[in-house]
C-alpha cells in the first residue's frame, strides 16, 4: 500500500485532521428509493438514528445521482464513472457486462489492505447475471440477491391481520399486496435481517481495517414495513399530496408510473385513501430503515469501532409519491434526482453542519479515498468532497449532472435502445434540462426551473428565462459535460 503521504501527493488535499493513529475503518450504509425525508433535512419522518449520524458529520442538502434507477445510480457510484462512461442506463445489465475489469470501490479498498464485507443490496439485485459482484468482498455478500416483490414476512403460524386497508384494490407488488401492515418483527422483513447479519459481522472486523457496505432494501415499494412503524405516524401529519404537474414542461419529462400504477392499459388511477395510505407506508418503510441503522451503529459502538469509523450514507436515487403525476423513479426532475447523503468521519473538523454544496455520488470514492489514505484510482469521474467536510462553506463542483433516457426502461423494448436522453444539470439555483435525439444528438425539448422560487419545478420557464446569464452558464456547463453532435 502506498503510504499516506504518497496519497495526499496524488490528491492534492490535505486529509490529515481525518486520519487516526490507525487506518480509518469505512461503513457504507446505502436506502433503497430513498428521496431526502429525513428529520435532519427538516421531514416529519422520524428517524432518530441517522439524525444521530448527521449529527457526527456533514449533511449534504444539494446531492444528485447520476441516473434516477437502481442499477445505472448503484453501478456509477461504486465504479466512480458516470452512465455514459460505464454505457449503462437500465437495470438488466450488469456492468460487468460492459466493463469486465473495472474497479469497484469496495475493490478498490481490498487491494489495499481492507477486509471488505456485504450485508444486504449494494450493487443491483435480481436482475444481475453475476449476483452481485463476488470479486469485491473478502467473503460472500449477504442478502443482497433478492426481488422486493419476494419480501413477504418470514414468520411461524399464520400471518396476522393486516392493517392496511385501502391499497387491496391496487396492483401487488411481485406476491406482495402494495402496501401491508402487519404486527411482525424487524427481522420478518430483509432489511430486519440485513441488519442482524451485519451487527453479527462487526465483532469478526475487530482487528480491521474493514470496508462494511450495509444495503437497506427500504422504503423501496411494496410499502410493508411492520405496523409498529405504521403507529408512529398520523397519517393526518404527512404532508399532503400536490399533484399539480409542472406548467409547460414537455410530455417527455414524465413517465407513465408503470412501476406503482402496472401496465398503462391497466392502470387504475389512486383514490385519494390509497394515495395517502401509500404515502403514509412509505414514510413507514424510512422509519423501519432507520432503526435497522441504528443496531448497526449500537454494535459499532459495543465493539469499540465506532470512533474510528467513516460512515457514509446515501440513497441511490430520490422518488415520487404523486407528485407532478408521477409515482417513483426515472426522470430528472428534483424529487428523483436529488438524495440524501451524510458523511461523518472520525475526529470530523465540523460536525453535526450542513451544506448546500453541490455533490453528486460520483463523488463517493474520491473522497472515501482521501480520508482513509488510499491513492487515487484510475479515471474516477468524481471530486473529493473533503473541502467541504473541513469547510461547507466551500464548493467543489459549479454543476451536478443527472440523465435519464427515454422509454425510461429502454431495456424492455425490442430495439433495446433509447431514442432520447435526457440530460439534466443542477447549479446552486437552476435545473436545466436538454432532451435529445438518442441517433441525431437534436435538442427535441428543453427545462428551466428556477430554484428560488418557493416552487420551483412548478413552471418550466425556458421561454421566458429571467435570468439569462444562469441560463446561459448552465448550457455551457452541461455542453461542456455533455458536448452536442456536431
Amino acid at each position: 500500500m502506498k503510504s499516506v503521504s504518497a496519497a495526499l501527493l496524488l490528491t492534492g488535499l490535505s486529509i490529515l485532521p481525518h486520519l487516526h493513529a490507525a487506518q480509518p475503518n469505512v461503513l457504507l450504509i446505502t436506502a433503497d428509493d430513498l428521496r431526502p425525508e429525513l428529520g435532519c433535512y427538516g421531514s416529519v419522518a422520524k428517524t432518530p438514528n441517522l439524525d444521530a449520524i448527521a449529527a457526527r458529520g456533514t449533511t449534504f442538502t444539494k446531492a444528485y445521482c447520476q441516473q434516477a434507477v437502481c442499477n445505472p445510480s448503484r453501478s456509477s457510484m461504486l465504479t466512480g464513472l458516470r452512465p455514459g462512461t460505464l454505457g449503462l442506463y437500465v437495470n438488466g445489465t450488469h456492468f460487468r457486462e460492459l466493463k469486465p475489469d473495472v474497479t469497484t470501490l469496495p475493490l478498490w479498498f481490498k487491494e489495499h489492505g481492507y477486509t471488505t464485507r456485504c450485508s444486504g443490496k449494494l450493487f443491483h439485485n435480481w436482475h444481475t447475471k453475476e449476483k452481485g459482484d463476488a470479486r469485491s468482498w473478502s467473503e460472500p455478500e449477504f442478502l443482497h440477491y433478492a426481488n422486493h416483490g419476494d419480501d413477504t414476512p418470514q414468520i411461524s403460524g399464520p400471518l396476522p391481520e393486516n392493517h392496511a386497508k385501502f391499497c387491496e384494490g391496487l396492483r401487488k407488488y411481485g406476491s406482495v399486496g402494495m402496501c401491508e401492515s402487519y404486527d411482525v418483527s424487524d427481522e420478518a422483513y430483509y432489511d430486519g435481517r440485513v441488519a442482524a447479519e451485519a451487527v453479527r459481522i462487526i465483532p469478526e472486523l475487530k482487528n480491521g481495517p474493514f470496508f462494511l457496505a450495509v444495503g437497506f432494501w427500504k422504503p423501496h415499494a411494496p410499502f410493508n414495513a411492520p405496523k409498529k412503524y405504521w403507529d408512529i405516524y398520523d397519517r393526518a401529519q404527512i404532508p399532503a399530496l400536490n399533484p399539480t404537474r409542472p406548467a409547460n414542461a414537455p410530455e417527455i419529462a414524465f413517465h407513465q408510473s408503470t412501476e406503482i400504477l402496472g401496465p398503462p392499459d391497466q392502470q387504475k388511477q389512486p383514490t385519494p385513501e390509497q394515495i395517502a395510505e401509500m404515502r403514509h407506508g412509505y414514510f413507514a418503510g424510512i422509519s423501519y430503515m432507520d432503526a435497522q441503522v441504528g443496531k448497526v451503529i449500537a454494535a459499532l459502538k459495543e465493539h469499540g469501532l465506532l470512533d474510528n469509523t467513516v460512515i457514509v450514507f446515501w440513497g441511490d436515487h430520490g422518488y415520487h409519491l404523486g407528485e407532478h403525476g408521477l409515482w417513483a423513479k426515472t426522470s430528472n426532475f428534483e424529487l428523483d434526482a436529488r438524495v440524501p447523503l451524510i458523511i461523518a468521519p472520525p475526529q470530523a473538523k465540523q460536525r453535526g453542519v450542513q451544506t448546500a454544496a453541490l455533490a453528486e455520488m460520483l463523488d463517493i470514492f474520491p473522497t472515501l479515498n482521501a480520508l482513509c489514505g488510499l491513492p487515487a484510482a484510475p479515471g474516477l469521474e468524481g471530486t473529493s468532497l473533503v473541502p467541504v467536510l473541513d469547510d461547507p462553506s466551500a464548493t467543489v463542483k459549479r454543476g451536478a449532472f443527472t440523465q435519464h433516457p427515454r422509454p425510461a426502461y429502454a431495456d424492455r423494448t425490442p430495439s433495446k435502445q433509447p431514442t432520447t436522453m435526457g440530460y439534466s444539470i443542477r447549479t446552486a439555483n437552476w435545473r436545466y434540462t436538454e432532451w435529445r435525439n438518442w441517433q441525431t444528438g437534436a435538442i427535441e425539448a428543453r427545462e428551466l426551473y428556477d430554484h428560488t422560487s418557493d416552487q420551483p419545478e412548478l413552471d418550466n420557464v425556458i421561454a421566458n428565462p429571467p435570468d439569462k446569464a444562469a441560463l446561459k452558464e448552465a448550457e455551457k456547463l452541461l455542453h461542456a459535460q455533455f458536448p452536442l453532435k456536431k
